[in-house]
């Protein structure tokens, strides 16, 4: 059995977390970096959902490190049952393995069938001031500039409206 440890790099308690997983004698540890905007924030999770063999276990330190909803955690577990994979979480003491397992997964969609759908998606940040007022000056219009920060016509209008005022 090769146990596959993974955690997210997002603050603090990261190099803890990769300590704790090396201690629990996981063969592997991948780390997933912080994602640019607008980039993929579970490419590493996903390399190891498509790698992981049979009889393998992933190991995490904390349930929220496989995703931010509880939708994205039935989905990676989907995964890894499809392998014939396992999950281990180190806090609390829990796994995907035998009545442990199958009462995770009901209490899993339990807590999914009451979360709103949009639980879980980040919200993507306004864009600095400056940002709209630099291609403002450069003569780029609100919808152009709506369009290449990724933001809404409105709220280029609202921040233009803030900065007159």
């Amino acid at each position: 059995m090769l146990r596959i440890g993974y955690v997210r790099l997002r603050d603090a308690r990261s190099s803890e977390d990769t300590a704790v997983l090396k201690q629990l004698g996981c063969h592997v540890v991948r780390a997933e970096e912080p994602a640019a905007p607008g980039g993929d924030e579970t490419a590493v999770l996903y390399s190891i959902l498509d790698f992981i063999g049979e009889g393998d276990q992933l190991v995490v330190t904390r349930l929220d490190q496989l995703g931010h909803s509880t939708r994205n955690v039935l989905r990676v577990i989907d995964r890894l049952e499809a392998r014939n994979a396992s999950l281990f979480i180190v806090e609390p003491d829990l796994t995907t393995d035998g009545e442990g397992g199958r009462a995770l997964r009901a209490a899993l969609k339990a807590v999914a069938a009451v979360e709103p759908a949009w639980a879980g998606r980040k919200r993507r940040s306004a864009p600095a001031p400056e940002d709209i007022r630099a291609l403002q000056q450069a003569g780029v219009g609100p919808v152009e500039i709506a369009r290449r920060l990724g933001v809404s016509r409105m709220t280029v209008w609202r921040k233009l409206r803030a900065m007159e005022a």
